[in-house]
């Protein structure tokens, strides 16, 4: 049993509450995971700039002096703006591969969190109010969010298996249930090229979208290819730089509710994390159909939601 919230702003006069909103809706998922929390926000671009959020477990060690480091071994222009724990490296564009390679060779205390243009993704282990505490994250602004609290039902509870997982460029995925393949699928997705860090099969289905989606797939059909291919249940909220997606399994046991207005799109796995939104009362509440996708995007139309069949 974990907890999934998510939150897309149609009305960009409430980016600047976005951190503050996200914060109340997870903070109420805490019966459903009380291991860990992990967050992603997706915070406007920074021109000829990429992101990396790294973690440390040692960050007094680590992060001192670190931006220094990491120019004089790659010869590029970096700002390392420490969060406790955490950092995000703003590092120029079309360099993140390079640097992250860096990272994982010369700093291997360091786990990458995120990678992007405009995500940033913090988690921890312990109570989701502690986490999101530490991180202030209810003073952050964006133009969408995902957050998950973890009951772990598999792999060990650590930073590296909480929820979302960032498995492609500004790409990240949170999940409540339990995939019953993920073994089978990280060896098919191994033969291909994906390397999967975790043992968490979370991130065996972050990695699948993302691998589809490298093949030429939009985020809709990566998903309608997941319901095909990943067996077990399975609720998914993903997120993108435009916007975020839900689907559910074929049956689809793990609870999940949804409420839409003018000004946003809200998605919980309970509806008392939506009570807290502005107006609810006058939101288009809706829980999410079995085996259908959906998604809305900031390149889209206001109203735009797309189903699939």
């Amino acid at each position: 049993m974990c907890g999934i919230v998510g939150l897309f702003l149609k009305d960009p006069s409430l980016q600047p509450q976005l951190g503050e909103m996200l914060t109340k809706m997870q903070v109420l998922m805490t019966e459903r995971g009380p291991d860990s929390a992990g967050i992603a926000i997706y915070s406007d671009e920074i021109p000829d700039c990429e992101k990396i959020t790294v973690q440390s477990p040692t960050p007094e060690i680590d992060f001192p002096n670190l931006e220094m480091k990491i120019r004089d071994i790659s010869h590029e222009k970096i700002t390392v703006i420490p969060n406790d724990t955490h950092a995000v490296l703003q590092i120029p564009q079309g360099e993140a591969e390079k640097i992250v390679n860096i990272l994982g060779e010369d700093f291997p205390s360091l786990h990458i969190m995120s990678v992007g243009s405009t995500i940033e993704i913090y988690k921890e282990v312990g109570l989701p109010k502690d986490v999101l505490e530490r991180f202030s994250i209810q003073n952050m602004s964006g133009s969408h969010g995902i957050g998950h609290t973890r009951m772990a039902t598999e792999s060990v509870v650590d930073t590296k298996g909480a929820h979302p997982f960032n498995t492609g460029p500004d790409q990240c995925l949170v999940h409540n249930g339990s995939l019953s393949n993920p073994n089978s699928l990280r060896r098919q997705l191994k033969r291909k090229g994906v390397h999967v860090q975790t043992q968490n099969d979370t991130e065996v289905g972050a990695a699948y979208v993302t691998w589809k989606m490298q093949q030429g797939f939009s985020l809709e059909e990566a998903l309608n290819s997941a319901l095909v291919d990943l067996d077990g249940f399975f609720t998914f909220v993903v997120g993108t730089k435009d916007g975020f997606g839900v689907v559910r399994d074929h049956i689809a046991c793990k609870p999940a509710i949804m409420a839409e207005t003018d000004q946003y799109v809200a998605f919980g796995s309970e509806f008392r994390v939506l009570a807290t939104l502005p107006d609810i009362k006058s939101a288009h509440i809706f829980e999410p159909e079995p085996a259908t996708v959906y998604f809305w995007s900031h390149n889209d139309s206001p109203t735009n939601n797309k189903r699939a069949a």
